[in-house]
């Protein structure tokens, strides 16, 4: 299958996802059960290598990972269980677009950000 990407948007590999990961305010890369994780102030948004390596995990709400999931499917997958049903998102890394990822981690970050913090920031967090 030959994946096109939209205008800009390139694949990204797991130091990519690592890059604007952490290149969000007050983000810092931490290890849960043996994978990189992301947290900002403690609380995880996103994690790589989870269920496999090639792939990474974003924390959307349950609405946001329908509209991800729904509109690339090959991308995006509920991660199985009550966490998925939370929102939990597994990420295609060889799949996806920068540009894509780059929204979705964005995303995570806002649901996962102390109030005070995503008020600073009343746009979308670019990386």
């Amino acid at each position: 299958m030959v994946r096109t990407f939209a205008r800009g948007d390139s694949i990204v590999t797991a130091n990519d996802f690592r890059r604007l990961a952490l290149a969000l305010p007050e983000t810092a890369e931490s290890t849960h059960m043996d994978h990189p994780d992301f947290r900002v102030h403690g609380k995880i948004f996103a994690t790589l290598g989870h269920p496999a390596n090639g792939w990474g995990m974003v924390k959307l709400t349950p609405e946001q990972q329908h509209y991800f999931s729904k509109t690339d499917p090959a991308v995006f997958v509920p991660v199985n269980g009550a966490w998925g049903r939370r929102g939990a998102t597994s990420v295609h890394l060889r799949a996806v677009g920068r540009e894509t990822l780059q929204r979705a981690i964005s995303a995570a970050w806002r649901n996962t950000a102390p109030k005070r913090l995503v008020e600073q920031f009343p746009e979308e967090v670019q990386a």
